[in-house]
């Protein structure tokens, strides 16, 4: 019979960056019940394969399974190949394009490969949805619909929106979340992961156990992942993410970008640290007794060592240091020398509009708003505007080391002689820009 560490110190880890648990006292229950029988807690996250790369945001409930799998659970890992036919509308103000069986197909098998750089492959039961879904005949479905009212669809909040915005909701959308509660009835799952996003859909799955018979699983949420901007889920869609296939200079150098803000939570989320671990390191900073470019540094390697490995992770960080901390320009390096004020926004109204999306040091003082796209563009970088912009959401433009992609940055107004050098780099192109 497996031997099941005390609750408390199971607790320890599954509470670790958990947003939200329904119940808390339904989960100790079922750890307690678990010591005591000897027998594992069934334990499932389903992933949708509607891409064909996963990014860091999807591995924040893959690590929280690896939790449970490292407690002794079972852990499945649910390939959502049935429900990827209907897609999930979760922060969708518009119906999904529908995907084709062989692009699911395509997708899943991607998802296969590149899930088990965390879990254990071994120890995890892989299950596709289409298993039971795909038998379910008119009858079955009807009685499954049977349980839920068109009311309580629409207080779903993007249902409810779209409704009162007069935007179409397709019929199939409204399926979505019960067959996600049908695959937890499937499964007999006695916990659920997903993102707090996914709020509805995981209370649908307690709502079908109970009409089954079953105990209504625990509902344990993660919070969304910003990407690199700080600001948005992280996603491929919004150019601002992390994939897990990333070569290891690439996944380096973009982690090394993110606010000293972010980088917590980056911590609490994409490592093994505990709580407390974290909550040293960031005391540590604030006393100014460690240096947040060497703690970045530390997530920065910990998260690549986890997917590319020890030689991989120590190769990026001595060249992210070549190239960008030791300031690595050649002494020949081409310099653009540009007017400040042309630069900045041109009224009050659009300085307050990109107040909101930048991202101002720490220490107080004044700033000058900088357009970065505008600045690309007069130094040369790019050939325009647009082109700017889009390479500054694809994380490729590099700002004294640092991938930037805000359309604004801040400078210091109190900085010597009013006179600003910046070492920007766009792949092969690289100018020291000196702004007066």
């Amino acid at each position: 019979m497996p031997t099941f560490l005390p609750v408390d110190e199971q607790m320890d880890l599954l509470e670790k960056g958990a947003a939200e648990i329904i119940r808390v006292s339904d989960l100790r229950e079922r750890l307690e019940e678990s010591r005591k029988t000897g027998r594992p807690l069934r334990v499932k996250a389903g992933f949708d394969p509607t891409a064909p790369d996963l990014h860091l945001g999807h591995t924040v409930l893959m690590r929280k399974l690896r939790h449970f799998q490292q407690l002794g659970h079972t852990v499945i890992f649910l390939v959502g190949d049935f429900t990827s036919l209907i897609g999930d509308p979760t922060g969708r103000n518009v119906t999904r394009k529908a995907l084709t069986r062989e692009e699911i197909d395509k997708n899943a098998e991607t998802y296969k490969q590149q899930v088990f750089k965390i879990l254990d492959e071994k120890a995890t039961e892989v299950r596709y949805n289409s298993e039971w879904l795909g038998k379910l005949g008119y009858e079955e479905t009807i009685r499954l619909t049977a349980h839920f009212t068109v009311s309580q669809m629409l207080e779903r909040d993007e249902f409810h929106k779209r409704f009162k915005e007069e935007q179409p909701i397709s019929l199939h959308e409204l399926l979505y979340p019960v067959m996600q509660g049908y695959d937890s009835v499937c499964l007999e799952c006695d916990v659920e992961l997903g993102g707090t996003d996914q709020k509805f859909n995981l209370l649908c799955g307690r709502e079908l156990q109970r009409h089954y018979g079953q105990k209504p699983q625990i509902v344990l949420m993660t919070p969304i992942l910003e990407g690199l901007d700080g600001v948005q889920k992280m996603s491929k869609s919004l150019g601002n993410a992390i994939g897990i296939n990333e070569p290891a200079s690439e996944m380096y150098g973009k982690l090394m970008s993110i606010s000293d803000e972010l980088m917590w939570k980056y911590f609490l989320l994409l490592t093994d640290l505990r709580l407390s671990e974290v909550e040293a390191l960031k005391a540590g900073v604030l006393a100014g007794t460690v240096h947040p470019m060497d703690t970045k540094k530390k997530l920065a390697r910990m998260i690549v060592v986890g997917f590319h490995g020890e030689a991989a992770a120590a190769s990026a960080d001595e060249n992210w240091a070549r190239m960008f901390q030791q300031k690595a320009f050649s002494e020949d390096v081409e310099e653009a020398c540009l007017r400040l004020s042309d630069l900045l926004p041109e009224s009050a109204p659009e300085r307050e509009d990109l107040r909101s999306v930048t991202e101002f040091p720490q220490g107080g003082g004044s700033y000058h708003l900088l357009k970065v796209a505008k600045l690309l563009t007069a130094a040369g970088i790019t050939g325009s505007n647009a082109e700017a912009q889009r390479k500054l959401k694809e994380g490729a433009v590099y700002i004294d080391g640092a991938v930037h992609t805000k359309p604004t940055m801040a400078l210091k107004a109190t900085e010597a002689g009013g006179q600003f050098r910046l070492q920007i780099r766009l792949g092969k192109k690289a100018k020291l820009v000196i702004l007066s």
